[in-house]
């Protein structure tokens, strides 16, 4: 039987979060992200994972909480769920998924629903996997699928209208991010010198409230690229892939 771990305030800094697991590059960022963590854990946040060192894992919390771009009554939020390298098809990932399902359904909630993509995207939900399982589209925005498990009969959650512009004022690269994820906080820092070296400029617009993440002008989970005004991409970028998306 598989052994899981649920992170609390009193065993957070002992235990591993999964990912930058064993990257020195991105400790800072995992600090970040456990402190982001520590100030959720009274919104009922959850971040359960396999007791083994490896990124094998699943987020989640009450949907009026989360900071997502999406409203839903009564609904819960997964954020990540992941499963990777020689973990994978051993049921983990289902093992993950139906204990946040049923933990759901014993607070009484409407169901739970998160993020997915027509196409594969990084750092975004596999939406067969949720398929499985029950979860339906029930809305979208352009590749971008907000999918849902509903228990009881009603009104399904839904990306908020500012998230459907997809679009920003500022012309300049720019990037929304959060501390939700421990990847951000060296890649912004890349970012940052890359853009002082190279003389262009880079604006990063830090989500560090829940009013920001529900009022983010895009589909964002954690990182959003924009240029020229338009959405790019979620993808977290280093200095590398910034000088390719620009050339």
């Amino acid at each position: 039987m598989n052994k899981y771990i649920n992170l609390t305030e009193e065993n957070m800094e002992e235990e591993h979060i999964c990912c930058a697991i064993g990257d020195p590059k991105h400790q800072e960022g995992v600090e970040k992200k456990k402190e982001w963590m520590k100030k959720k854990l009274k919104d009922g946040h959850v971040f359960r994972r396999l007791d083994a060192r490896g990124k094998i894992f699943i987020e989640y919390e009450p949907l009026d909480t989360a900071w997502v771009p999406i409203s839903g009554k009564n609904y819960e939020y997964i954020y990540c769920l992941w499963v990777a390298g020689s973990f994978k098809e051993k049921g983990i990932g289902r093992e993950l998924l139906e204990y946040a399902i049923d933990d759901a359904k014993k607070q009484k909630r409407n169901g739970i629903c998160t993020i997915v993509s027509k196409k594969k995207k990084p750092f975004i939900g596999d939406k067969k996997f949720f398929e499985h399982f029950g979860f339906e589209v029930v809305d979208a925005i352009y590749d971008y699928e907000l999918m849902a498990l509903s228990f009881k009969k009603g009104e399904t959650p839904k990306f908020n209208e500012m998230a459907r512009s997809m679009k920003i004022k500022d012309k300049d690269f720019t990037i929304y991010y959060s501390n939700e994820c421990p990847y951000v906080e060296y890649e912004v820092k890349e970012l940052s010198d890359y853009a002082k070296t190279n003389k262009i400029k880079i604006n990063f617009v830090k989500i560090d409230s829940l009013k920001k993440a529900k009022d983010a002008p895009c589909v964002f989970n954690n990182w959003a690229n924009f240029y020229k005004g338009e959405f790019i991409s979620n993808t977290i970028l280093n200095a590398n892939a910034l000088e390719k998306l620009l050339k």
